[in-house]
């Protein structure tokens, strides 16, 4: 029987994290251990590291996903080893894990099988406490707002026009929507609020693409908390919260250092959502992998619709930096799912006939991928698809797949690298150095002078292959408005369903005739991006019928059980 992510996470020949950090070149003096397993690098090796070569710099995106996810973590963790069985020294940088999803119905985020970061139970559970601190920052800056209402308003913030509201790092439905400020006449103005989850909160986004601590720290003064009656937006700093906000995330600032179970170092840093911000690990966990190592290979969330358009126009935008390669990563169960044949319900089994040897039903589906290489080709890089094999597989479904992108002018490699770790996926590094070494033809796909509305139909019609856009009355209101306010220069973060390359999750494959409606806009203006909201989205999950949480105990020798 196949072990349990768990059982082999613990079984892991772990180096000391001291030898990890000395092979990518980090001295002792930059680095503050969590434990025996873990680190903290100090942002001065950016500096000190700014000499050495630049690693070639690879992301690893997907078709549009299922409910249960393609396993884009852990091609990037096998990816990252496989380089090792070429020869190649690579350094993985990915998100720290939402325990509101670990402990829901997702389960963990360090990838699974013989390609995984370890030590498992840290990464998926607190970490550095990273997470408690984005959410400490975040909800200083409410106390101050309802402190400020409370004590005379002196700023004139219009009560009905406040956005910012309150995290927390848990699943919990109940407060999605509170009224706050109840009791006596001493507990504050009442007034309708609510809670989003922790990897939702705009200092998560801020902390994932700022470039220093000075840079931290005038982003969070640039927060906008509300406006006032006269329509004027009200920042953090006016509140004189930004500076607290800063100390709070002095540590949190430092990218966090693990290994995998062959000992590739991965940085893990930041954990933004994926359906409403950048769904990408953090600027600064980057800038130290380009150089410490030959390779870095980061992951984006969701479809490459949607973490790795982010990616490209936002992070890099913000970075500076060109990705060498992209690599999609499809399964023979999402491609039949995108022929439209089969329905998979998160937390439900799949449906049987899913399994049975059919490559028609994978050509059937092969829109979404042809789609997906187009949108890295629209940017300039080179994509390889990757096939992440799973048992269920059949070698003429696999073919299909790489049939399928080879006409589409990809490479591509079947990969068992969860299974094999990085030996089964010496193939996939192979075609992924490869293409890594194409000249860099990287562009953004607008300029930061075009307007909003041209920014949002170009990513529509473009990436999307919408006809058009609709904008609600509201939406229409909100973009003169931040326009007015001198947002206009901001890249977008469209939020929309990730489980469809159009706006409707029902729709698969590559929709066209379509028109993306636009119901609202909001601006995320410390982190630096519009967002224009596609449709409902959840910013504070809920628990299922069976969550992660209610199988998570210590059995008789105190040992974790029931962590995925």
């Amino acid at each position: 029987m196949f072990p349990s992510n768990l059982e082999i996470a613990r079984n892991a020949s772990s180096k000391p994290i001291e030898d990890v950090a000395n092979e990518m070149g980090l001295g002792s003096h930059l680095l503050e251990p969590y434990g025996r397993d873990v680190m903290k690098v100090s942002l001065d090796a950016i500096e000190e590291l700014s000499d050495r070569p630049r690693a070639k710099y690879v992301v690893v995106t997907a078709v549009t996903p299922t409910p249960l996810g393609e396993g884009k973590t852990t091609t990037t963790v096998g990816l990252g080893q496989g380089m090792h069985h070429i020869g190649k020294q690579a350094v993985i940088t990915i998100r720290q894990a939402s325990m509101g999803p670990a402990l829901g119905i997702k389960g963990g985020a360090a990838g699974g099988g013989y390609s995984q970061v370890v030590p498992m139970e840290k990464l998926n559970l607190h970490l550095t406490g990273d997470m408690h601190a984005v959410t400490a920052a975040h909800n200083l800056l409410s106390a101050m707002l309802d402190n400020h209402l409370f004590r005379g308003n002196a700023l004139g913030i219009d009560p009905h026009s406040i956005t910012w509201r309150r995290a927390l790092d848990v699943n919990d439905r109940a407060l999605r929507n509170i009224v706050v400020g109840l009791g006596g006449r001493g507990d504050g103005v009442p007034r309708q609020t609510g809670f989003d989850i922790t990897a939702a909160s705009e200092v998560m986004a801020t902390l994932a693409l700022t470039t220093s601590l000075r840079d931290l720290r005038e982003r969070l003064g640039r927060i906008v908390i509300g406006y006032t009656k006269q329509g004027e937006p009200v920042t953090a700093e006016q509140l004189d919260t930004a500076g607290a906000m800063t100390v709070l995330l002095r540590e949190a600032i430092k990218p966090n250092l693990l290994q995998t179970v062959e000992s590739t170092p991965a940085l893990v840093h930041c954990g933004p959502f994926g359906n409403i911000a950048t769904g990408n690990s953090s600027v600064l966990a980057d800038l130290i992998a380009l150089r410490a190592g030959d390779y870095v290979v980061t992951e984006a969330g969701f479809g490459a619709d949607m973490g790795a358009e982010r990616f490209f126009n936002i992070k890099c935008r913000t970075s500076g930096e060109a990705p060498d390669a992209a690599v999609v990563v499809a399964t023979v169960r999402a491609l039949k799912a995108h022929s439209g044949k089969f329905r998979i319900v998160a937390g439900k089994p799949l449906p049987e006939d899913l399994s049975t040897e059919n490559p028609d039903d994978v050509h059937a589906g092969a829109a979404n991928l042809v789609k997906q290489i187009e949108n890295m080709r629209l940017h300039g890089v080179s994509p390889v698809v990757a096939v992440n094999s799973f048992p269920t597989d059949h070698a003429s479904e696999q073919a299909a797949i790489c049939e399928i992108a080879e006409r589409a002018g990809a490479r591509c490699a079947v990969s068992s690298h969860f299974t094999d770790g990085g030996r089964g996926a010496v193939e996939l590094a192979e075609a992924v150095a490869e293409a890594a070494q194409e000249p860099t033809r990287f562009r953004l796909l607008y300029p930061d002078e075009a307007s909003l509305r041209e920014k949002i139909e170009t990513i529509a019609t473009e990436v999307y292959g919408a006809d058009g856009v609709d904008y609600s009355a509201a939406a229409a209101r909100s973009l003169d408005t931040y326009e007015k306010a001198g947002f206009g220069r901001l890249p977008i973060c469209m939020a929309k369903t990730h489980l469809s390359i159009s706006s409707d999750p029902t729709l698969v494959g590559a929709p066209t005739g379509w028109t993306l409606p636009i119901r609202e806009v909001r601006a995320s203006v410390g982190a630096g991006f519009v967002y224009p909201i596609c449709g409902e989205m959840r910013t504070m999950p809920g628990l299922g019928s069976d969550p992660v949480a209610a199988h998570l105990d210590i059995d008789a020798d105190d040992e974790t059980v029931g962590l995925f």
